[in-house]
């Protein structure tokens, strides 16, 4: 019997597919991001779903994590997002993987390895993050010179698309603008343009007309934004993919006066009846959510967190479930009866976004895929 669990599901996945390829333009496909464990749902389950969805494309941070998914037995592109270090270019080979190159001296180096490797050029247009800048053109065009890469890819990210206000999409569009003169330029020159890419989730739902040949699908494809005011306005729906549960490890009774947990930040101020979770901070759960800030759902009804959450588990009030027992499940994030928790919740209780939330979820926490 599992102590604390993922659950995951392919139907919703599935619609989220279909709703966000439905914004997509013509010779447009989608390249997921699956970086961070496909944002704690489990990048090698998540994707392998996804190939039998059609989806051949995909994008990750790192080597290992681009490794990791081969080993799985992922087909299609894996296009790594960000610096590989030259004693792992070898595996950019072995692995059949495609390599950002993140500026025009990292070019240089990824040229100086003397063997061909599949590159995707990043261009800086505004986020001053990875990527070479957009006004060095002579650097950019002199890398399709360079005869050990083979540059299959040129993408931007776009840093204010969340929103469409006035001052956002002012600054957007001057990305795109940016970007677009870097691709006539590299064609002016006479060089093959490579396929482009600019959008990620915000950018397809509040920018479609800035189109490409990819559309690197984030937390969307997951079913949620980076918080609720965004899924509200959402103009598509998108269904949350993953649960988190646990078990009820044992069921105490606390008499008036006594104290609980780490530091006896919990003092029953009269007679209660307290539950053991089996999850705490190391599987993911916000230690910020302690003393009363969160809670979970048994039976359908809320029990609050008291106390501060451990690496391994977790105080809840069940004195108002009288039900309660060892063995139960206790619902983090999803659906107990008629209430809800969700990922927005935790966020916002703990003054973040659901990326985060989602993302830090503990590789204890087995990933089950539910149709």
């Amino acid at each position: 019997m599992k102590r604390a669990w993922i659950e995951l599901s392919q139907k919703n996945l599935m619609e989220n597919v279909k709703n966000l390829r439905s914004l997509l333009p013509p010779n447009c496909e989608l390249m997921p991001a699956v970086k961070a464990d496909a944002y704690g749902h489990g990048a090698a389950l998540v994707s392998k779903e996804l190939n039998r969805m059609g989806v051949h494309s995909f994008c990750v941070a790192s080597v290992s994590e681009a490794v990791k998914l081969r080993k799985h037995g992922i087909k299609g592109e894996i296009l790594v997002l960000g610096y590989t270090e030259p004693e792992q270019f070898a595996f950019l080979r072995k692995y059949r993987l495609m390599q950002t190159v993140i500026d025009y001296s990292y070019g240089q180096v990824l040229n100086a390895y003397g063997k061909k490797i599949k590159v995707h050029l990043k261009i800086d247009t505004g986020m001053h993050r990875l990527g070479e800048c957009s006004e060095k053109l002579d650097e950019i065009c002199q890398m399709f010179e360079f005869k050990n890469l083979i540059i299959e890819g040129i993408y931007t990210h776009l840093c204010a698309d969340e929103t469409t206000s006035i001052q956002d999409k002012v600054f957007t569009f001057t990305q795109k603008e940016a970007f677009s003169k870097v691709v006539e330029e590299i064609k002016k020159r006479g060089y093959m343009c490579p396929k482009i890419h600019l959008q990620a989730s915000y950018g397809l739902l509040n920018y479609p007309e800035l189109s490409g040949d990819y559309a690197r699908i984030g937390i969307a494809l997951y079913g949620v934004l980076s918080n609720g005011k965004d899924i509200d306005e959402c103009k598509i729906k998108l269904h949350p993919v993953l649960s988190v549960k646990a078990r009820i490890a044992v069921v105490k009774n606390m008499s008036q006066g006594e104290t609980a947990g780490y530091g006896q930040q919990y003092k029953a101020e009269q007679d209660r009846k307290i539950a053991v979770l089996a999850i705490g901070y190391a599987d993911g759960l916000p230690r910020a959510l302690s003393c009363g800030v969160g809670k979970v759902l048994i039976h359908g009804k809320e029990a609050p967190i008291i106390g501060y959450i451990c690496m391994d588990q977790t105080l809840v009030d069940v004195t108002d479930i009288p039900e309660a027992q060892q063995g139960d499940i206790a619902v983090i994030i999803g659906k107990s009866g008629e209430k809800v928790i969700t990922a927005y919740d935790l966020a916002e209780q703990t003054g973040t976004i659901t990326n985060e939330i989602l993302s830090r979820l503990g590789s204890r926490l087995e990933r089950t895929l539910l149709a």
